[in-house]
């Protein structure tokens, strides 16, 4: 009995009218937009945003649609292997390579005291960087290394320029590693971040007036449908539902001014700009130093090898 007492007590705690008025204006408010969209409610019958608020609308729109149109091309930085020219080949290898060297090293310790024999545990290769600057690097290395000790002459001349070439590229991709991570950390994701919280927050009270406002215009149609029982209710419904529009609109308008007004957009690009230009000042100094030394190496081996043609 005292099981059934407290089940009775705890369903009279709970307001099903309150629960089924805010049913019954979901409802409601779903038909009005059904219908405005149906093209079947006269403009008049839409109650009107003040024209700030509408203003305000198309610029936080704007503001979206710039962040979006920029993440779209900017998130490559997530990874660095965005200009890579041979990564799917390379993952595919390293990722069997990865598997063997597991299976080795889990039998090597397994095995260990019993018949079967064991393997001698393998040390992982060091991953490399995967970028363009970085692959330029490598293969001039490889090429000037397989070019070193042979004939002598243009031969020799080509090897050191190829040298010179990776000392370079090794410069620059140092500088890519760092550009990366300066436009992660101070432009993408504080740029995700205000796209994230700030302006769907606006996004939020925005939908938070649209509601409103449909209840709003569902709450007028149904006083206007009214019979005289139910007059004085219905219009206390309008009042109420005005108040609450006004409210929601006043909020939202605050929070569209604030992310509107917000300084760290114009920030973020700065700071996108600024890694940009550290890495090309850099990219440009470290081929300046070396471009002339390669030139002189090209103007000597032409020289040689027109002075051997006239013989």
């Amino acid at each position: 009995m005292d099981g059934w007492n407290k089940l009775q007590s705890s369903f009279s705690g709970i307001n099903f009218g309150a629960s089924a008025t805010k049913i019954a204006k979901g409802f409601n408010s779903s038909v009005q937009a059904t219908k405005e969209r149906l093209g079947t409610v006269a403009p008049e019958e839409i109650t009107e945003l003040p024209q700030e608020y509408r203003d305000l609308e198309a610029r936080v729109d704007a503001l979206k649609e710039a962040h979006l149109a920029l993440l779209k091309i900017t998130n490559v930085y997530e990874s660095e292997t965005y200009d890579y020219p041979v990564q799917i080949q390379e993952s595919i290898s390293e990722l069997s390579t990865t598997i063997g060297v597991g299976i080795t090293n889990f039998a090597s310790t397994n095995l260990k005291g019993t018949n079967l024999p064991s393997p001698a545990p393998i040390v992982p290769t060091e991953q490399q960087h995967k970028t363009l600057p970085h692959a330029l690097g490598r293969s001039a290395s490889a090429a000037a290394a397989s070019i070193k000790g042979t004939n002598g002459g243009a031969n020799d001349k080509l090897g050191k320029a190829l040298g010179l070439c990776a000392e370079g590229w090794e410069k620059i991709a140092a500088a890519r590693v760092q550009h990366d991570i300066t436009i992660r950390n101070s432009f993408l994701h504080p740029w995700q971040q205000t796209l994230t919280t700030s302006i769907n927050v606006a996004f939020k009270a925005r939908q938070a007036v649209r509601a409103s406002r449909l209840e709003l215009d569902s709450a007028k149609q149904s006083l206007k449908n009214a019979n005289p029982a139910r007059q004085e209710q219905a219009r206390l419904e309008v009042e109420n539902t005005e108040d609450d529009l006004v409210q929601k609109t006043e909020v939202a308008i605050t929070l569209m001014k604030t992310v509107l007004e917000n300084p760290e957009p114009i920030k973020n690009l700065n700071e996108l700009t600024k890694a940009q230009l550290m890495f090309f000042s850099a990219a440009a100094e470290s081929l300046s130093g070396i471009q002339g030394e390669v030139e002189e190496l090209s103007v000597a081996a032409e020289g040689e090898y027109r002075k051997s043609r006239d013989h």
